[in-house]
């Protein structure tokens, strides 16, 4: 800034007038911008010409990992390489604050849950929605909760029968805490007018081993991250969080349909979803959308996603921002009336 005074006063002290002068300065600063903005737009023409960085606040093996490891399969094929990057903790605030605070350049991208999203509504973590730009939106997930295929719970009312029966004794594994799978381990209990013992871990695939296992007794997980260990009868559905039935477990209850409301202050919506830095440049970020969300709409993507008990729409840019908020919003009140609950 001095310099552009000692500049100007230089030119006042010449007896240049100042009209001529801002004009001859705007034609300038015109002229400069002309060369730039084609060249911002051809960068964006031509990117990526590396590699992009696919952060997963996960654990490898979880649901979220294994539909970006088939994104970056299926974008392999168009001769664009996607790194995953599994950066587990904090249900997933460690992954997604690394994304927040990554080069803007569209070379790391991240993907945000519901999980992170019911941290950000609560106030347990210093990120914020305003930190990223949405790209677009992966899959939407039904959640189930399983039991050890051999434990003493056959389906979901001799489940909730043990919860009944003993209060604050049965336990239930989550991916995360204070999330959507937490607020459903809570809300088993509390259907019944009881309570139940909450396993958090740093991913899904901690939590079906352990399942399986037997050291928990039962997990609210996603079908795509517990289906291998149900086709091997190691562990089994008893019950669907929703007020649909599953389409390809189409044997499994929902709570709605065996009388329990696992939906008593609204509708809960489990999703995972891309987004950039969110000082994205805003062509970078339309070539994103248009990458990533091709992948997501490729019918091997599509299929996987399905057979795992998954759906895939086509939401992106600000009609994803639109419903991350929304979605935010709904945790907030839920999360605040469920824990609370619970601590009382």
């Amino acid at each position: 800034m001095n310099v552009i005074c000692y500049n100007i006063g230089y030119f006042v002290a010449k007896g240049v007038d100042m009209s001529t002068f801002k004009k001859s300065m705007s034609s300038f600063i015109a002229s400069v911008l002309a060369i730039l903005i084609p060249l911002d737009s051809a960068m964006a023409a031509d990117f990526p010409t590396k590699e992009i960085k696919l952060v997963v606040p996960w654990n490898v093996g979880g649901s979220n990992d294994i539909s970006a490891r088939l994104i970056s399969k299926i974008l392999a094929d168009e001769g664009i390489t996607v790194v995953v990057d599994n950066v587990a903790g904090a249900t997933g605030t460690i992954g997604m604050a690394k994304v927040a605070n990554a080069e803007p350049d569209g070379y790391t991208i991240g993907m945000g849950t519901s999980s992170t999203l019911a941290m950000i509504a609560q106030g347990l973590t210093p990120l914020k929605n305003e930190q990223f730009a949405p790209i677009a939106r992966v899959t939407t997930d039904q959640l189930l909760l399983l039991v050890p295929k051999d434990g003493p719970a056959k389906d979901l009312d001799s489940f909730e029968a043990l919860v009944k029966k003993n209060p604050g004794k049965i336990s239930i594994g989550t991916p995360g805490s204070n999330n959507l799978n937490h607020i459903f381990a809570v809300m088993t209990g509390n259907v019944v007018n009881s309570s139940i013992i909450t396993v958090p871990y740093t991913g899904g695939s901690k939590v079906i081993i352990d399942l399986a296992g037997k050291q928990l007794d039962g997990a609210v997980l996603k079908p795509s991250e517990s289906k291998a260990q149900i086709d091997s009868n190691m562990v089994m559905p008893v019950g669907v969080f929703a007020n649909e039935r599953i389409k390809s477990m189409p044997s499994i209850p929902t709570f709605k349909e065996r009388g329990y409301n696992v939906f008593p202050y609204g509708p809960l919506v489990q999703m995972a979803y891309l987004v950039a830095p969110a000082k994205t440049p805003p062509d970078i970020q339309e070539r994103l959308i248009a990458i990533f969300n091709k992948a997501i709409q490729d019918p091997r993507f599509k299929a996987a996603s399905e057979d795992g008990g998954a759906r895939v729409d086509s939401l992106t840019g600000k009609a994803l921002g639109a419903e991350v908020i929304a979605v935010t919003n709904t945790l907030a009140v839920v999360g605040k009336k469920v824990f609370s609950e619970a601590k009382k």
